[in-house]
């Protein structure tokens, strides 16, 4: 179990924006080594991120990378040399561009054979993203493809492109368009998620001078059961924080009910009236989503 509530994307051919990623409030933040570094810079970067995870101080963040596209030139001596490097000092590697399980199963067996050569302590775990449409017809089974696999995230910018959409701004709305253009997917990427015991993770929202396009998409995934939300500026991390997590009075009034059902429960009722509300079996499963999130924060 981990905190995503933000995850900040942070060039990793940059060693002063690396710093100042460190210093901020983001749960997770990962060092890019795909779209945001330039491809004559991809190999330099390399040892970049290798120095910043072995002589940083992260703190209590998760560390990650995000690794080039498996079918490009650059993934696989991205896993081994930032693995070799700084395994120990690593958390978590995204994959981007997922398209199926096996994409999925040949970062697994690659990471599985560097561990056991180098020894390894703690298993490294994986992230990956949803940017293709063949990989949302096939999002169950990537959600099941590994046992190592821990967040399913929506990358809007290439889906858009993938299935031909018609937008010029990654990660926001289309105010022609009904609602919410990203229903569908988010939709089957978080039941995706769900059924298979790990987080779903909203991605970028590219325009950072707009807090409130941000916050309504935030908003919408948020309500849907998405973790996290991508944060692509310093601006947008105490939206994803705030948002993402339960407030003191909704923390206090689960808890408050959660003990009630409990007190009922011991005394043969299926169902009490709690604030004027029946609560159930049914609602308690509801509360203590905010309960265990409430916990891994710390509240």
């Amino acid at each position: 179990m981990r905190l995503r509530r933000c995850e900040l994307s942070t060039p990793g051919s940059n060693e002063r924006m690396i710093e100042k990623a460190l210093g901020t409030h983001a749960d997770m933040v990962f060092l890019d080594l795909e779209d945001a570094v330039a491809p004559n810079q991809k190999v330099e970067a390399r040892g970049k991120v290798i120095e910043a995870l072995r002589t940083l101080d992260w703190g209590k963040k998760t560390r990650a990378f995000r690794m080039n596209n498996i079918e490009t030139e650059y993934a696989h001596q991205d896993v081994i040399e930032v693995v070799e490097g700084a395994g120990e000092y690593l958390d978590t590697i995204i994959v981007p561009k997922v398209k199926a399980a096996r994409d999925v199963f040949w970062v697994d067996t690659l990471l599985t054979q560097i561990e056991a050569r180098l020894r390894l302590k703690r298993r490294i775990g994986l992230e990956v993203l949803i940017e293709e449409v063949q990989a949302l017809i096939n999002v169950e089974e990537i959600a099941r493809s590994s046992s190592r696999l821990e967040a399913i995230i929506f990358g809007p910018g290439d889906f858009s492109a993938s299935q031909g959409v018609r937008m010029t701004t990654i990660g926001g709305s289309i105010s022609s368009y009904p609602g919410d253009i990203w229903h569908y997917a988010r939709s089957k990427i978080v039941v995706a998620a769900r059924a298979a015991g790990i987080d779903a993770i909203d991605g970028p929202y590219a325009d950072f001078r707009n807090p409130d396009g941000y916050r309504e998409e935030a908003m919408r995934s948020a309500t849907m059961g998405f973790a996290g939300k991508w944060a692509i500026h310093p601006s947008q991390i105490e939206m994803a924080n705030e948002i993402y997590s339960p407030t003191r009075e909704e923390v206090d009034r689960a808890r408050r009910l959660e003990a009630a059902y409990a007190k009922a429960e011991a005394e043969g009722l299926g169902a009490v009236t709690f604030d004027g509300v029946m609560i159930d079996a049914a609602s308690v499963r509801i509360i203590r989503n905010t309960i265990e999130k409430a916990n891994l924060i710390g509240m």
